[in-house]
């Protein structure tokens, strides 16, 4: 019997579990914590030290503990106890309204566990644990604390029938939400709708703390009521683009009654900014109520009541400045654009008034580009919306957009760049920094942009002579501050995005010449520009105005490059005019010009490197092109030098660049070796550099591994790039035989030198890949032989002087030698053999899964290689053994202990661990128990034995089943047959032992 003592001594656990900062205290605490939640009186002691602990941590173990022992999926409670435990639940809350917090939470919880998961359980043909309303009414008619309890059991329940659990199949938990949408969640909301109204009619008190706290309560179990995946579809609670809220057409009455709507409204009025989020989260939800619900008239009527809700909280904006209101009332706006169609919102009586409030109101956060940065999206994405919506808009009212829109724009961007001074001045954060944020504004605004578009364009024009001006005068001054040239170089980085996204944004509109005549105002002014900062690089450069040219020349090419675009385009007319550039070609030129003096003054700048080399496609007839394949030495382009100072793996952008100018070569080559040799050039004398410096004994090694280093990499974008037969037998026949040595000498000296190795290694990768069978080589020419034998003198030389390997990598090569080269591991000598083999079982128990699943399979391949001896041996009329497969027999007949333990091992995961590459286990287990029959059949009983007597049984016909219908050979079918029964047993002895009062020892079996 349990007595008091020990109910002391489990209270002194609880301490100890929650209160000690010692980690063994609180470990060994842990421990016999689980003992006690496995023991099968834990039930009656949970009751013990609900009704007699006297702390709370101990009312915290006991509802914790139940909540286990009513979610366990193998061994269920029986209903009746169920039934007892949830009627226990409700009274102990009810007779102890002042428990602490975490207590009632826990309690609560274990009351909605039970409720979801006994939701289709019946007695005496009554679903038994249906009725929550019934349950809780008794709480709402006592103290505003039992008021909170009822209200917060409802809310909960909610919430737990709404989040699937992966103990559960899913398909359980739709049916379990289905019904309980069906049949208590309209009138959860519809209670939780009343008792908002009785408190906001009375006079609440909301200084009073449990007062405060029920409202808050009240306003949890609407919105988790709105918020209930009502078909099963939301899946990423973090996606705010599902807008659409599937209420079921039973609802309909509550959402065609204005009252609801209003209640919500005249809340976030009424009460502290501390609680109006919530009001307003409820109102995105309303807000996003799906469209088929109404008929047309109904739908307009209801809108009108949102619009007019939404009007009265711009007028009376005072709660909006604490940052949650005002990020949940931007959702807000967001969702009336992205439920609603413009031509149902111009029809709205006070559209005009509405459209003008938004409009200041959006203003007006873009000016305080400070506050909330996150909410903006909200407020973008509906004039976005809006803007997009215009060239179709049926309605006869005006929508006024064409007045409001520019000042959205002009807000944004004059923020933007008034932002910049005071982010320098303060050393604040740069949201430039933030690419992906700056580019989903900025898709956002190429549509508002384009919304009265000679507005936009006469803005942007005025804004960027004023900035270029002032720049070009500050560069000119011998005093300017470099703050203010910082500072006027950030305004033209913003400018060069925000003309980039408003030309891209053309792609959305139909465009007219005037318009293409502005685009051509705008980019003449962005190529001025550049002209200007590539005139100052050699002192100066600055990296995020370099990338947003490159943003603002991916738009442009979208739009004007390509054979889509009208030659006679009003943009080339005035490129032509200001710049003297007449065509595609010669922007492009500009182009390539642009590329190569990035690639000769930004070598160094892996992000403007990188972006960069992104673009080179329709620019291969270009003189500068011409340039650039006739010129590609570090003269011209800094990132191809020998620099001392920087890291050896600061060269990968040169495997990108010679990829691209391969590719570039490659249009044109065909079989003209003079062009290949002429290209070849600089990277001929690169390798007579290093074959100079080899030759002398003394050399600096830096130099030459800098050199080498960059040499391959450019070698390796160059065979990328030539995928056919003709140019890569150029390629071959340059680099065979004469550079050939000079790698394998590489690889000789500096084997221990992963920066130099892996890029000679690649290369060779490169050479052997056949691209586009580039290496079906003649059936006379000895190339293909040639190529094999220098690859694998290399990999040889490499081999041979890198005998250090690691961990991960020694398991791979296991699992390669066993798969393809048993023969070979057999010959071996006896002590390699029980080395390999003890290495293979060490590795089945590693943490890391690769190791572990590469074991299996090494294993799964000796231990088939073995059953086939055998079988071979045992047959009358077998050939005679190769001599290795017979010397192998004999050393696993001398040691059976290996093959058991490791079938012991196996078999013992399965069993007792998380085993998460069950597949790959039991690939290598039936060969085991097949060559072990006997030591399996003792193992069984083991285990069998080691259950307590009423589980024996059960485990018994556990094993039987596992080799039911398995036949004594490995052939793929049986092999199948196996790994389905194994899955099923896995599950059953995990169900029958989860079940069982004695923990296994599982180290019992290991003997």
């Amino acid at each position: 019997q349990w007595n008091i003592s020990s109910l002391a001594q489990l209270e002194i656990l609880c301490k100890q579990l929650y209160e000690t900062t010692d980690t063994t205290t609180r470990l060994q605490a842990e421990k016999a914590l689980v003992e006690f939640t496995n023991s099968p009186d834990c039930l009656s002691k949970c009751q013990l030290l609900l009704e007699s602990g006297s702390s709370s941590y101990s009312q915290l173990l006991a509802a914790t503990c139940l909540s286990k022992l009513v979610s366990r999926t193998s061994n269920p409670l029986p209903l009746e106890q169920r039934i007892d435990i949830r009627n226990y639940v409700l009274n102990y809350l009810a007779t102890r309204p002042k428990l602490a917090a975490f207590v009632t939470q826990a309690l609560i919880q274990l009351y909605a566990r039970i409720t979801k998961l006994g939701w289709f359980d019946c007695q005496k043909e009554d679903y038994i644990f249906r009725n929550v309303i019934v349950d809780v009414t008794r709480f709402l008619q006592d103290s505003v604390e039992h008021c909170i309890i009822g209200v917060t059991i409802l809310s909960q329940l909610t919430n737990e029938i709404n989040q699937a659990d992966s103990t559960h199949p899913l398909t359980k938990h739709r049916k379990i939400a289905s019904s309980f949408r069906d049949s208590s969640l309209f009138d959860i909301f519809t209670l939780s709708c009343n008792l908002l109204k009785q408190a906001s009619g009375k006079n609440l008190n909301l200084n009073d703390e449990s007062q405060h706290g029920l409202l808050m309560q009240l306003l949890k179990l609407a919105h988790n009521c709105l918020n209930f995946d009502f078909i099963g579809t939301s899946t990423d609670e973090s996606s705010d683009d599902l807008c659409t809220v599937q209420i079921p057409t039973s609802w309909r009455s509550a959402f065609l009654d204005s009252s609801t709507l209003q209640l919500f409204f005249d809340l976030y009025h009424s009460i502290p900014p501390s609680l109006s989020p919530l009001v307003l989260s409820c109102l995105v939800q309303i807000a996003s109520v799906r469209r088929s619900l109404f008929n047309n008239a109904e739908r307009a009527k209801f809108l009108s009541h949102l619009v007019d809700g939404v009007k009265r909280i711009l007028e009376n904006p005072q709660s909006l400045s604490d940052p949650n209101n005002y990020h949940e009332f931007c959702r807000l706006l967001a969702r009336l654009k992205s439920n609603y169609q413009l031509g149902e919102l111009v029809k709205v009586e006070n559209y005009p008034e509405v459209i003008r409030l938004i409009a200041n109101f959006t203003v007006t956060s873009l000016q305080h580009w400070e506050f909330a940065p996150n909410s903006v999206h909200y407020l973008l994405s509906l004039w976005q919306r809006l803007a997009a919506s215009v060239p179709y808009v049926k309605a006869t009212e005006p929508h006024m957009l064409e007045t409001y829109t520019p000042e959205v724009t002009k807000a944004y961007i004059t923020s933007r760049l008034e932002s910049v001074h005071i982010i320098l001045r303060d050393g604040l954060e740069d949201p430039l920094d933030d690419a992906g944020l700056v580019q989903q504004q900025l898709d956002q605004l190429s549509t508002i942009g384009r919304c009265e578009y000679e507005k936009t364009c006469a803005l942007l024009v005025q804004l960027f002579d004023q900035s270029a001006q002032s720049y070009q005068e500050l560069l000119q001054s011998t005093n300017s501050s470099t703050m203010d040239i910082a500072v006027q170089e950030g305004r033209l980085t913003w400018l060069v995005y925000i003309i980039g996204a408003v030309i891209g944004g053309r792609v959305s509109f139909a465009s007219t010449d005037e318009q293409d005549a502005m685009d051509g105002e705008l980019v003449c002014r962005v190529l001025q520009l550049m002209n200007l900062t590539d005139s100052r690089l050699a002192q100066a450069g600055n990296e995020k105005l370099e990338l947003a040219m490159l943003s603002f020349f991916e738009q442009f090419r979208k739009i004007y490059i390509g054979d889509q675009v009208q030659k006679s385009s009003k943009l080339y007319r005035r490129l032509s005019e200001v710049l003297g550039l007449n065509d595609e070609t010669m922007v492009l030129s500009v182009f390539i010009g642009k590329i190569i003096t990035n690639l000769k003054y930004w070598g160094q700048c892996e992000p403007i490197t990188s972006k960069t080399l992104h673009s080179v496609r329709k620019l291969v007839k270009l003189s500068a092109v011409q340039f650039m394949l006739n010129n590609h030495t570090s003269e011209h382009f800094s990132f191809l030098g020998v620099n001392n100072q920087a890291n050896l793996s600061d060269m990968r952008c040169r495997t990108t660049f010679y990829t691209a100018l391969g590719r570039l070569l490659m249009v044109d080559l065909g079989e003209d070796e003079d062009q290949f040799e002429q290209f070849m050039l600089p990277l001929t004398a690169a390798f007579e550099a290093i074959a100079q410096m080899f030759s002398t004994n003394t050399f600096n090694e830096q130099e030459a591994k800098r050199t080498l280093v960059g040499l391959v990499r450019d070698l390796r974008g160059i065979a990328f790039a030539f995928n056919a037969k003709t140019s890569f037998m150029m390629l071959f026949d340059w680099i065979y035989p004469s550079y050939m040595p000079i790698l394998q000498r590489a690889i000789e000296l500096w084997y221990h030198v992963p920066a130099c190795t892996t890029p000679v290694l690649k290369l060779m990768a490169e050479l052997v890949h056949n691209r586009s069978q580039r290496l079906q080589f003649d059936v006379s020419s000895p190339n293909g032989i040639l190529l094999f034998r220098e690859t694998s003198k290399m990999i040889t030389t490499y081999g041979t002087n890198t005998p250090i390997i690691t961990h991960q990598s020694y398991y791979s090569l296991l699992e390669v030698l066993t798969q393809d080269h048993m023969n070979f591991i057999a010959s071996l000598e006896p002590h390699v053999v029980m080395y390999i083999l003890s290495s293979i079982s060490e590795g089945l128990t590693a943490l890391d899964t690769m190791v572990c699943t590469g074991c299996c399979s090494s294993l799964d391949h000796i231990v088939t290689y073995l059953f086939k001896q055998l079988s071979r041996s045992t047959k009358k009329r077998a050939a005679p053994m190769a001599q290795e497969s017979d010397r192998f027999l004999h050393i696993m007949q001398q040691h059976p202990e290996m093959i058991q333990q490791m079938l012991s091992t196996v078999l013992n995961i399965i069993i007792f661990e998380d085993c998460r590459n069950q597949w790959s286990m039991s690939r290598p287990l039936l060969g085991l128990i097949l060559l072990n029959e006997k030591y399996f059949a003792d193992l069984r009983n083991s285990i069998v034995n080691s259950q307590p007597p009423e589980k024996q049984q059960a485990m018994h016909l556990c094993f039987e089943n596992l080799m039911e219908g398995i036949e004594r050979n490995l052939l793929t079918k049986n092999r199948d047959r196996f790994t389905q029964n194994l899955s099923v047993f896995r599950r059953e002895v995990n169900d029958s032992m989860k079940n069982s009062t004695y923990g296994v020892n599982s180290n019992d079996m290991m003997s």
